[in-house]
């Protein structure tokens, strides 16, 4: 079965980059995972003194949006380092939250789409075509997870 997610009001809403799960990431708190990866996106950059105002953002989209402003100039490496930077976040926001872990551990070996009809590398697109690297990420984090979990009943 595949488990289609995109927004946070919808089932596996959780799931979703932009669900209200608080990080923390280098001693710093961020309230989601959208503004933690669209703030990376300017570290060391010569633009990087937008990232105050994107941890400051006051929702997921707003961080979003301050984000993809393409005016502002990305860390060079950006292209290379996006998908280790998302799961590295999707990684801590489930290991912090219990509840959401559960939710992702009930999915079994289900499939997980983000079903974005506009994502392409993210998310599946309007024509299912998509990379779906959200999903992706998903599915490996949940298997670290069960590892981890497994192991920690062992001991």
């Amino acid at each position: 079965m595949t488990i289609y997610f995109y927004k946070v009001s919808q089932p596996y809403g959780c799931f979703s980059n932009f669900s209200l799960h608080p990080i923390e990431m280098h001693n710093t708190y961020w309230s989601t995972v959208e503004h933690y990866y669209q703030g990376q996106k300017f570290a060391g950059s010569p633009d990087e003194k937008i990232i105050p105002l994107i941890h400051a953002a006051s929702t997921p989209e707003e961080a979003a949006a301050l984000g993809r402003c393409s005016t502002r100039r990305i860390r060079c490496d950006w292209e290379t380092v996006k998908t280790q930077v998302m799961r590295k976040a999707v990684l801590k926001k489930f290991l912090t939250h219990r509840d959401i872990r559960e939710i992702l551990l009930s999915t079994e070996d289900n499939l997980l789409v983000e079903d974005s009809p506009n994502d392409y590398f993210w998310g599946c697109g309007a024509n299912k075509t998509g990379h779906n690297h959200l999903g992706n990420i998903l599915m490996s984090v949940r298997e670290e997870l069960r590892i981890v979990f497994i192991k920690a009943i062992a001991n």
